[in-house]
């Protein structure tokens, strides 16, 4: 059985790309690659029932300031830096680059959720207590409601996910799915 997103709804696929995934990835999220299989199967429920689908990508210039914490990863216009393989864009999917943890911190995100009128955000994608989580953060703090796929989210550790998905309902009451 398939996911029935509510309406007023956008689907968010957070840093799917060849660094984290690919074995061969600047910045390897072990055991990232278990949830692309789930992944590839929301995205085929959210277009088959029109709901926006929002790629958000790290992209980073080669001297970013993000290099003094983390390996150089996900450089704009490198293999690193694409979309796997298996979760392609398609016409009428938005792709968002990001500089920054939050899918909202300098980018048109919220805008384009505005201008479509979405009230809520679906969260897939990586790292579960980075870029998911702040996102999550930030899209509660603009009034979005927020919801989760457990099983479509990786970090380092089961432990880092049971820990974020309990802040995840305790501080932005986001829906865990």
């Amino acid at each position: 059985m398939g996911i029935e997103f509510e309406p007023g709804s956008a689907l968010l696929v957070i840093d799917m790309l060849n660094d984290f995934i690919e074995d061969e990835g600047a910045l390897l999220v072990p055991g990232a690659a278990r949830i692309v299989p789930r992944i590839a199967r929301i995205l085929e429920d959210a277009r088959r029932q029109g709901i926006p689908v929002i790629y958000v990508t790290d992209s980073h210039r080669e001297d970013d300031h993000e290099f003094r914490f983390w390996p150089a990863h996900a450089v704009s216009d490198t293999w690193g830096g694409e979309i796997i393989r298996e979760l392609q864009p398609e016409p009428g999917d938005y792709i968002i680059p990001k500089r920054r943890y939050s899918a909202f911190f300098g980018t048109d995100l919220d805008n384009y959720l505005r201008e479509l009128g979405i009230r809520k955000v679906y969260l897939t994608g990586v790292l579960t207590n980075i870029c998911v989580y702040v996102t999550a953060l930030d899209a509660a703090m603009r009034n979005y409601g927020v919801a989760v796929f457990k099983d479509a989210v990786a970090s380092l550790s089961e432990d880092t996910d049971r820990f974020v998905f309990q802040q995840l309902e305790d501080v932005v009451q986001a829906e865990l799915l």
